[in-house]
Order: C-alpha cells, then structure tokens, then sequence
C-alpha cells in the first residue's frame, strides 16, 4: 500500500487576497478509487495541479507514487491516433493496448484514423486506454464525461470501475456511483475524504446540515433567550444596589449587608447567563461554515397562445450526402419537458439549431410557432468576455435578478468585477443558464446545459424545472437529471 500525504497546504495564486486552501491535511491510500466534487471554482483542478508540482505552495504533498494527469495534451491532433499514443507514452506495448481498447470497445482500426476525425467520445476513450497504460502511477481524472452520451458514460463507469488508484473528477451522479469507492469533497472551510460512493456521501452531507441547521436554530433561540434573562437579572441587581441608601416601606433602617449581598448574588448570576450566552454564541459560530446554499430559483416564462410550439414530421438533416439524422418526428407542446436522446453525431445539435431558427439544410415538414421566443443554451462557452454587468446589458436582461441567480449558484460578490473569460468552464455555463432563466420566452432549448456544472447547482436546477414547468427542449447526457426532468424522451439514432 502507498500513500499520498498533504500536510499543512496552504495555497493562493499570485495577486490574489484569498486562499484557495488554507492549512488542509489528508491522507490517501494510491488504492482507492476516489470521487472528487465540491462546488465550481473551489480548486478541485486546481487541488490535481498541485499534485502535479505545477505550482509552488507551503506545507508538504509526499508520496512514492508518480502522478498522471488526464486529459493530456494532444499538440498535433491531424496525426494518426497510433502517432499521438507514442507522442505521449512511446514505451506502450500493442498487446495491452489492444487489452483495454476491448475493455472501452474501441476498434483497432481507430489507430489507422487522423485523431481529429474520431468523435469526442472516442478520442476521450482513446486517451483514457493510454492513462492505464501506465502502471505505478496515481491517475488524477479530470471530467470524463463532458463528451460522452449516455451509452458510452455507462461503458467509461464500467471501465473504471474495474480499475483503481485514481482520483476523478466529475458531477454526473450516476457516474460516480457505479465507480467509487471514496469520495473527496472541496468543503467551503475545509477538504475532507469519505468512504463510500456519491450517493452515500450526499446522504450523510444532508444530515449533518440538517443537524446543524437545527443546532444553529435552537442556539439562536437560546441566545436571544439568555441575552433577555442577563439584561433582566443586571436591571434587577442595580434596582437592589438601590436600596442600600434608602429606608423599608415600614421607615425602619435599611440592612445594607443584606442588600448588599443579594445584589452581588444577582450580579454573579446575570454574569453566569452572559458567560452561557457567550458560550452558545461560540458553538453557533462553529456551525454552517460547509451548509452550501441551495435557494430556490425563479424563472420568467411566457405563455404562448397556441398549445403547440413544434411540430417535426419525417424531418432529415443532411451536410451535402451526408445524412445526419432521418425521418425524425415529434411535437413540442407547452409544458412539455422533452429530452433529445442517443448518441454522440446522431444529429441532436444539428435538430436544436434548426429549431433555434439556423440556416440548417433539411428535407421534410418542420413548423414553428409564429413569434414565438426561444431562449437558446449552447454548448459553446468560448466567446464569453467581459465583467457581468456588461454581459446582463448586452444580452437586455435584468442585472440584479440575474446576479441573484448567480449568488444562488454559489457565485462570490468578487466573481462579479472579474472577467467572464477568467471563469472556470462550470461558472460559464452557470452564465449562460442564469441568462436563459432571465429572458422572457415560450421556450426553452439548451444544449448540454450542465457540462462542468457542479452537483450541487444541478439539483437546485431540477428543483427550478420541476417547480415552475417551463417548456423545455434540451440535449443532456446525465442520466439522474434526464430522468428527474424529462416528461417526453425522443430517442434518435445514427
């Protein structure tokens, strides 16, 4: 057994107030098979970074144990695949990796393919039968399954999960609980490590912010009722002070030693209950520092006047004789919560564009609602520039319900003067949800809306769409959330 062991890591980056981590210790076993999550932004890549040795810090990582990153790099991605496999471990014997290209089901003759030609899920495969190549390694794994549909997700679990020494990042449910056997999780005070898969930790998570949450509730009580009782008691200790000077109702002489001391005794005990009320203040402030705010959302939706928005009829898409998808029909309906499903380049981007009112080539009967708004989610993320005010008046939303949204996901006050482009890929896509969730439309179409969005801020969004129904098209490849949102499946095929 090997250890890697974090003692005392305190770390921020250059120009910055804030600490990513501050003080963090853990121990790992290089035989787990660990689950890493926490919120965007909180240093889970940054965490595998300093793993790595990429930046300095104080305090001590130490291990045997030599660290593999994934994904890695590919520089020349117009070179055969068996190229870019020897670009990255050239001592790599054909045998094993045909070993794991079966366990991936991946064909030989990918090897014999230009890597840019291979789908995203299959060059994700690729690299991941190159990662557990490399024995006496530690595998840090960082998000997977952004480009992988449905199927091939299943497939990469399986995979891992006959693996281990790893730690992966990822905020697909499902997918971690088919595959870990710890979870490591990016607190908001602190990083800490649990037996057990996704779910468990979900589940003891819940319970202890509902034990704090009904700790810091009863404090509060006890505070306020202890602040009453000391103001009470030291009103009574000075009206008895009082008396010292003055005479009994009777006119007979005062016993000033007697009053005396019962003042001292009222005294000592209105400074007991401050003490007690000092004391509950102090427990309570112990509380809450990991609780992670999951407000409820609200959503601006439109009616529109006709009950049905979409009507698809036999519809094919086609790029000159290439046939992306064929004779797809469906209707889209207010209210209707639909699910473009199957697999990667079966033309579920291409349908959405179309829908969305691109020039997009096609054959059959495609109708669509007369002035009918649509608020568009898209995959891509790489224009987005600029601080958020200016995002909010370029796009004519409201600026405070849209940073208020963006708070409840667990936005920070400082993230708002930074520039979008600075975001990491889930607060980006948190961008663009808040922004959809701000424009007024009869419906909505996102396109792998939750691509680097943290579990937690996945939850609050299906808790918004169950809440407020609004009508919704969207192509997503988490099983937990498709299953939860989902009142239509349409299932296309390549």
């Amino acid at each position: 057994m090997s250890l890697v062991k974090v003692t005392n890591l305190t770390f921020a980056y250059d120009g910055s107030y804030d600490n990513i981590f501050e003080h963090v210790s853990l121990q790992i076993d290089t035989n787990w098979k660990l689950g890493f999550t926490g919120r965007n932004g909180r240093g889970k890549t940054t965490f595998l970074n300093l793993l790595l040795g990429r930046y300095e810090y104080s305090g001590t990582i130490s291990s045997n144990v030599s660290f593999e990153y994934f994904p890695f790099h590919v520089e020349h991605k117009e070179n055969h695949t068996f190229d870019v496999i020897a670009d990255i471990y050239p001592d790599y014997e054909h045998w094993q990796l045909m070993r794991e290209f079966s366990l991936l089901k991946l064909s030989e003759d990918v090897l014999y393919r230009p890597f840019d030609s291979l789908s995203n899920g299959e060059q994700t495969k690729v690299l991941l039968a190159v990662l557990f190549l490399k024995e006496n390694s530690f595998l840090l794994i960082d998000e997977p399954t952004n480009h992988l549909d449905l199927h091939a997700r299943k497939l990469v679990s399986d995979y891992l999960n006959d693996k281990s020494g790893f730690i992966l990042v990822s905020h697909d449910r499902a997918f971690l609980d088919n595959c870990v056997d710890h979870i490591i999780s990016i607190n908001r005070t602190n990083i800490e490590i649990q037996k057990g898969n996704f779910s468990d930790w979900w589940e003891n998570k819940q319970r202890q912010d509902n034990f704090e949450l009904a700790e810091n509730d009863k404090l509060r009580k006890d505070i306020k009722r202890l602040s009453e009782a000391a103001k009470r008691t030291s009103n009574w200790s000075h009206e008895v002070e009082k008396t010292k000077n003055g005479t009994r109702n009777s006119g007979s002489k005062v016993d000033k030693g007697y009053i005396g001391h019962k003042a001292a005794k009222m005294m000592k005990r209105s400074k007991s209950i401050e003490q007690r009320q000092q004391s509950a203040i102090e427990d309570r402030s112990q509380l809450l520092k990991n609780v992670d705010s999951s407000e409820s959302l609200k959503i601006s939706q439109m009616t529109y006047h006709k009950p049905q928005l979409v009507e698809l009829d036999r519809v094919s898409i086609h790029y000159g004789e290439k046939n992306v998808c064929h004779d797809i029909s469906f209707t889209v309906e207010q209210g209707d919560r639909i699910v473009l499903s199957g697999p990667n380049g079966s033309g579920k981007s291409s349908l959405l564009k179309l829908i969305c009112g691109e020039e997009i080539p096609y054959s059959g009967v495609f109708r669509k609602g007369s002035q009918m708004k649509i608020s568009y989610v898209s995959q891509d993320t790489s224009q987005l520039q600029g601080n958020l005010s200016e995002f909010a008046r370029s796009s004519g939303i409201d600026e405070s319900l849209f940073k208020a949204i963006l708070r409840k996901l667990d936005f920070s006050r400082l993230q708002f003067e930074k520039d979008i482009a600075s975001f990491s890929g889930g607060q980006k896509k948190k961008v663009l949800i808040a922004n959809s969730l701000c424009e007024r439309a009869h419906l909505h179409v996102w396109d792998e809306p939750l691509n680097f969005v943290d579990v937690i801020s996945r939850m609050q969004i299906e808790e918004l769409l169950l809440e407020h129904s609004p009508t919704i098209l969207f192509v997503e490849h988490d099983s937990e959330f498709c299953k939860h949102i989902a009142t239509k499946i349409v299932e296309l095929k390549v």
